[in-house]
């Protein structure tokens, strides 16, 4: 994993080395080189460049939020940021 973000907690770090940690990247990574759906980068004060990459954004909110099911969450993210014509 690329990961501009610095995870502090161990929480952090186990969620990200865990299978269900390694599948949510893979689905957000595939998500993001997808054009189907919306996947820009956000606005970041903490971040050197001032943005925070689409993958970074959400596998830094699973990794804080242990009572999220990843692979619902990235379900309901497909749904939410799917461009529709």
């Amino acid at each position: 994993m690329n990961s501009s973000r610095v995870y502090t907690t161990q929480r952090a770090k186990d969620f990200l080395t865990s299978a269900e940690g390694i599948a949510a990247h893979a689905a957000l990574l595939e998500m993001e080189k997808d054009k189907g759906y919306k996947t820009v980068s956000t606005y970041s004060p903490a971040s050197e460049d001032g943005h925070l990459s689409f993958i970074d954004k959400h596998m830094n909110y699973l990794s804080s939020h242990a009572g999220v099911n990843a692979a619902q969450y990235v379900s309901n993210l497909r749904l939410i940021t799917k461009i529709r014509s």
